[in-house]
């Protein structure tokens, strides 16, 4: 049974490219927390390591998972599945880990439906800008400027979900963006008082949107 020395569950999600990855990392630098590494048939992009960045595996192994039931949540992102083992995670919680997910809106879902014993913190990360994000999904190293552009339209879907959220952060500079994020893990842990202005967000997503 879950008890008060229990590790938490701090969840981010945002669209393509608006820096989640990265942000996790950083987290994860702190003393106690623990990336959960999730399971995806998509191919290893340059430097991503094997069962460090992610257990990469084919259709056949991963639909096993999931007819035995093994995962906490699954999706399919951009023709490939992505998915987090559930044993893993909740080891880690029960020895009072704090355990990271770099999970889409779709994951973040099912977690959230499962109503586990475990306090969940979430947050959705934006970019300062379209032209921004459309920017560095350019950099990275895809073949051609339509991918990018398919990760731009479906931006557009993406966003809407922000409102299912606890927090939203804009990564306008990243260690701006990573000192907000802790300093409200912080302060939900600690019941402290929170930095957080959702008319400013909302605005922001008009503009984002508009």
């Amino acid at each position: 049974m879950p008890s008060s020395k229990d590790g938490i569950m701090v969840i981010l999600s945002s669209p393509s490219g608006a820096g989640k990855t990265t942000l996790v990392n950083l987290l994860s630098k702190q003393n106690n927390f623990e990336i959960s590494i999730s399971h995806t048939t998509r191919q290893p992009r340059p430097g991503e390591v094997p069962n460090k960045d992610y257990f990469f595996v084919n259709d056949i192994e991963f639909k096993r998972l999931i007819n035995n039931q093994e995962f906490l949540e699954y999706a399919k992102v951009f023709n490939n599945y992505y998915g987090t083992t559930r044993t893993p995670v909740i080891d880690n919680l029960n020895k009072g880990k704090n355990v990271l997910f770099d999970i889409d809106w779709q994951g973040a879902d099912q977690i959230k439906n499962k109503k586990l014993d475990y306090k969940l913190i979430t947050f959705f990360i934006l970019p300062p800008s379209r032209e921004i994000l459309f920017e560095r999904l350019s950099n990275r190293d895809m073949k051609d400027k339509l991918i990018a552009e398919e990760r731009m339209h479906q931006f557009e879907r993406d966003v809407l979900h922000w409102i299912n959220y606890d927090y939203v952060v804009i990564n306008d500079e990243l260690e701006n963006c990573h000192m907000k994020i802790k300093s409200l893990i912080d302060a939900e842990v600690n019941n402290g008082s929170k930095d957080y202005d959702v008319n400013f967000i909302r605005n922001h997503i008009e503009k984002l949107t508009s």
